[in-house]
């Protein structure tokens, strides 16, 4: 008989989850797996979404009413086998129901369960309210702060589809509950996880929300300018699209195709991309005939420049991303779309061809690497699915054909679950966190990789940050976007490519536990990295490797270069949010799948962890951009025959799904309501009764809500167990919820939390997202502290390998090593 080398098998999930959150991580354990039964109450899914199909597949479904008393049995005796439970109700749901999680773990503490409320538990005002996606979407400021874009064309707020709150708060769930899980094999314990969904979008949209006094100017973009002269000038907010386009840098932007589609470009902040892109282009060189310069060090104040531009810096002055842009349109009209996305590809710069989301799942790349996978459901038949999130180069193979979602009864259920016998733990020390002990090393870029691992330090790991000696991205790249995922790292410049730096490397690799790389695996090779090269330095390392487009097979596309934003364009998401493949337009959010898949590389770490402790075996676990797409897009990302059309809302004057789930203007401002059929005759009984059909309710709903505040009608709507929330701002969020950092997580102040840092290392007054949306009741997490300057332990880490005061000096003499790349933190 075949043993199945999958990481998490063996592992006993019980899932009593409904919507998204909860069914898509007990999907993922699946997928990595656990064997899993999911639970549903009497009549099925509470969320009529075919979208069922694809968070239950290798499961067993079993339908159990917990208001009797043989329902409350059954459930309790699936328990019993169980190492993980996840609920995702409103807070104290399972408790009345009789299923109380500190009960259960007082009799077995091995036991790890997960809550995923929409608001966290201690929220004296939101702790009880239904909450569904949009509902905590619009409280948590994701439709009012769309981004500059929606700013500058006075539109707010923005609906947007994309279920951000469950996506980010499936990877922060998935990935906490396996870090648990991996802990408990060295101290026996397990604990209880929640993971409010609200306090989870907000930290996947950390990098939109923190404040940085005084930032120079440098850093601050065309839009962004813009809308300061439109403040400072009293000037209205409208701008069209099209002119809006002008304000873009010319290597950030569309570009239309002699096939009349678009073309989206992304190399900014790159000191190679956007150079490799002009001279691809033909361009290059007449450009710096023109006077377009490249500084030797961008890092230096740009008052010590030679000239007021630098290729390959973000970003660029507007006189020169225009004369750049009417060059490149013009070049970009020679070609389709589909020849420039290979010359691209080819060129190892990043950019990419705008899709509708039908046609990114029927791409070559997509069905060879298995970014979508065939399953055969019992009720759709054979369906398009997104392929797994995570997985394992070594057992990618065994997860390449999910089985479809099945039905069986509470007996079934339990022989399943006891076909992988209980097992006892020893006891060890409660008070351990999670990591502690767990040495991991950071060679990531950007926001995906990076963000992963500071995830970590949250839970004890000591994590070390490595980045070239001279720099390969721009300050407005590392800077800024580390002033998040830099936070409890020491960081060391070192150049890793040859020589004493290289030497480096390998003592480091083989001092840690974990190397994560966001690289491709040709990337990988180059660097001598792969699995071969890696055993020779450190036998036991774990190399976690995130991507743009991998997936579980090698594709066409797997070593082509990319980042969030071009995922956004050729999956769908930028033509949903523009409206039409006319108008894309980039989705608001900075990180938007860069974090969510950040989780994933997290979670891929955290069962190789598990693995190694279980078995023995090392895993390389692998994440990518794309793959997380299909989470990012899960109430719509399938395809079955008779399926109707890809027709989710979409544009910049969309404002929900129908009437009842739309966001309507109260007296003082915006508000979402979230309603089904089934809440009609309540609903009704509040606002009176409401007319047959859409645009008839829609309207009459417009003139009801006009008449009283917001707070007033989330209050009354709420009260009657109807979901409603007012659209909150994160501006105002950060403003109500910020303390003076105290070293603590911020737990304590309920859903939402930041910290003001009044003495920075950065030297300036920094207001940021404390780390929160994982609370463990047992293990205790840790406060992230501000991110020290690049290169700030450099000599300290070099001094903990063995290297001498005097080798050290030579190393920075060489190049090898850098103590910083600039005098200033934020180069001015």
């Amino acid at each position: 008989m075949h043993q199945s080398q999958l990481p998490l098998v063996g592992v006993n999930v019980v899932d009593f989850g409904q919507y998204i959150a909860g069914p898509a991580v007990a999907m993922i354990l699946a997928d990595l797996g656990a064997t899993v039964i999911h639970i549903d109450p009497p009549g099925g899914s509470l969320w009529d979404n075919p979208a069922n199909a694809v968070l239950n597949r290798n499961k067993l479904s079993v339908e159990i009413d917990l208001k009797t008393e043989e329902g409350l049995a059954n459930a309790h005796s699936l328990i019993a086998q169980a190492d993980i439970v996840i609920e995702g109700f409103r807070n104290g749901v399972m408790s009345r129901l009789g299923i109380d999680f500190q009960q259960l773990r007082e009799t077995r503490p091995e036991l790890i369960t997960l809550s995923i409320p929409g608001f966290a538990s201690n929220d004296g005002l939101r702790a009880q309210w239904r909450a569904f996606e949009s509902v905590v979407a619009a409280q948590s400021g994701v439709f009012t702060d769309m981004g500059l874009n929606r700013v500058l064309m006075g539109i707010n707020p923005s609906f947007s589809p994309l279920p951000l709150s469950s996506a980010y708060g499936t990877m922060l769930a998935a990935s906490s509950v396996v870090i648990a899980l991996q802990a408990r094999e060295r101290n026996g314990y397990g604990d209880h996880i929640e993971v409010p969904l609200a306090t989870a979008v907000m930290e996947g949209l950390c990098y939109n929300s923190i404040e940085i006094d005084n930032l120079p100017e440098r850093y601050l973009t065309q839009r962004e300018l813009e809308i300061q002269r439109r403040r400072d000038e009293n000037l209205p907010m409208d701008l069209s699209f099209d002119d809006l386009q002008e304000l873009l840098d010319p290597f950030y932007r569309s570009y239309r195709c002699k096939d009349g589609r678009f073309f989206y470009v992304v190399c900014p902040s790159h000191r190679f991309h956007a150079k490799r892109c002009l001279q691809t282009l033909g361009i290059y060189d007449e450009l710096v005939a023109e006077g377009l310069e490249e500084q030797i060090d961008t890092y230096l104040p740009q008052s010590q420049w030679t000239s007021d531009v630098s290729l390959g810096v973000y970003p660029l002055p507007k006189h020169w991303a225009d004369r750049i842009a009417e060059k490149m349109k013009a070049i970009f009209l020679t070609r389709s779309a589909a020849e420039w996305e290979k010359i691209f590809g080819w060129g190892k710069f990043p950019g990419a061809r705008q899709r509708w989301l039908q046609e990114w799942m029927y791409d070559d790349h997509v069905e060879m690497s298995g970014l979508m996978l065939h399953v055969e459901d019992p009720v759709y038949g054979k369906m398009l699915q997104p392929g797994p999130l995570v997985w394992f180069r070594e057992s990618a193979h065994e997860m390449e054909h999910p089985r479809g979602r099945a039905w069986g009864s509470v007996e079934d259920a339990l022989a399943k679950l006891k076909q992988n016998p209980r097992r006892e733990f020893a006891l060890g020390d409660a008070e351990q966190a999670w990591m502690q002990g767990v040495k991991v090393l950071d060679l990531c870029n950007v926001i995906a990789g990076p963000h992963s691992v500071s995830y970590f330090a949250r839970f004890g790991a000591d994590v070390i940050k490595i980045d070239p000696a001279t720099p390969l991205y721009d300050a407005w790249n590392t800077v800024i976007f580390g002033m998040s995922h830099m936070r409890s790292k020491r960081s060391a410049l070192l150049d890793i490519r040859a020589g004493a730096g290289r030497e480096a490397l390998e003592r480091l690799i083989k001092q840690v536990d974990v190397v994560v790389w966001n690289a491709t695996d040709a990337q990988v090779a180059e660097m001598k990295l792969d699995q071969e090269s890696l055993q020779k330095i450190n036998p036991n390392v774990i190399l976690c490797q995130l991507d743009c487009f991998s997936g579980i097979r090698p594709g066409p596309k797997t070593n082509y270069l990319g980042y969030d934003d071009l995922v956004q364009a050729c999956t769908g998401i930028m033509q949903r949010f523009g409206g039409s493949m006319d108008r894309v337009e980039e989705h608001a959010h900075v990180g938007t799948i860069d974090v969510m898949c950040g989780f994933g590389g997290a979670l891929g770490v955290a069962a190789a962890l598990y693995q190694r402790q279980r078995s023995g075996r090392v895993g390389r676990p692998k994440t990518s951009l794309s793959a997380l797409s299909g989470l990012a897009q899960i109430p719509f990302c399938y395809d079955y025959q008779g399926r109707g059309l890809f027709n989710e809302p979409s544009g910049p004057d969309v404002r929900g799904y129908s009437a009842l789930e739309h966001l309507y203007e109260a007296a003082d401002g915006w508000m979402m309501l979230a309603c089904s059929e089934r809440d009609v005759p309540v609903l009704e009984s509040v606002v009176g009764p409401l007319p047959e059909g859409d645009a008839q309710r829609e309207a009459q709903l417009k003139t009801v809500f006009s008449g009283r505040s917001r707070h007033e009608w989330v209050e009354l709507l709420q009260h009657n167990n109807l979901a409603a929330a007012p659209c909150g701002q994160m501006e105002a969020l950060r403003t109500e919820y910020s303390r003076p950092f105290d070293n603590t997580c911020g737990v304590e102040l309920g859903t939402y939390a930041f910290s003001t840092y009044p003495d920075h290392p950065a030297g300036r007054r920094v207001v940021q997202l404390d780390a929160c949306a994982v609370r463990s009741t047992r293990a205790p997490l840790i406060a992230p502290q501000p991110s020290e300057k690049y290169g700030a332990s450099t000599r300290a880490v070099l001094n903990e390998l063995g290297y001498s005061g005097e080798e050290i000096d030579k190393m920075i003499d060489q190049g090898a090593a850098s103590e910083s790349w600039s005098e200033e933190y934020f180069p001015s």
